[in-house]
């Protein structure tokens, strides 16, 4: 039996479509979980503060990962819901999840007007923004955001240096894994 290599690349192409958008799909359902978990607890008469606890867990184990990674995945459907040129280009299926974290990430640090200017600038034309890599795309986004609010970033970055520590976590075998994040002059050192 002869391989058909177009073919086989052709469904692998559709495949990725289908799974952007699905993931797309995800962070909406994502959306509306996190907006009916708070009307429930304040049908219920829990205190503001109080209300949207635990959507990130539910989210995370109807997903099948971790909490961590259900409040990460919380924090960017609610970043996509900002930048609707992204949310689109993500339900078409163009951008990756990855992608979509990248932009959102890079822009998180601006005001809701700024992260909208980027977002029309990189992710209205969709096709452009798919025919981009993971590392053009956060470059892009990291440098227009330099560019309109470069007080914001330097804030950014001076909350990650206050946030450097060493972690230890257990490895196979009686090991241990050493993790430190640093500043870079801190960690070449």
């Amino acid at each position: 039996m002869t391989l058909d290599v177009d073919g086989i690349l052709l469904e692998l192409r559709e495949l990725e479509t289908q799974k952007c958008a699905l993931e797309a799909r995800q962070a909406q359902l994502a959306i509306d979980l996190d907006q009916a978990m708070r009307r429930r607890s304040a049908d219920a008469g829990a205190a503001k503060e109080r209300q949207g606890r635990g959507v990130a867990e539910q989210l995370a184990y109807a997903r099948r990962v971790s909490p961590n990674r259900g409040r990460i995945l919380l924090g960017l459907a609610k970043a996509a819901q900002e930048m609707p040129h992204l949310r689109r280009a993500w339900a078409e299926g163009k951008v990756t999840e990855w992608r979509a974290m990248l932009l959102a990430r890079e822009t998180a640090c601006l005001q809701l007007a700024d992260r909208q200017r980027i977002d029309t600038e990189l992710a209205a034309d969709a096709e452009a923004l798919e025919q981009m890599g993971d590392r053009q795309v956060a470059g892009k986004a990291r440098a227009r955001a330099a560019e309109l609010d470069a007080a914001s970033v330097v804030r950014r970055r001076a909350r990650a240096e206050s946030e450097r520590r060493v972690t230890i976590r257990p490895a196979p075998d009686c090991m241990v894994y050493v993790t430190a994040l640093l500043p870079m002059a801190q960690g070449v050192g």
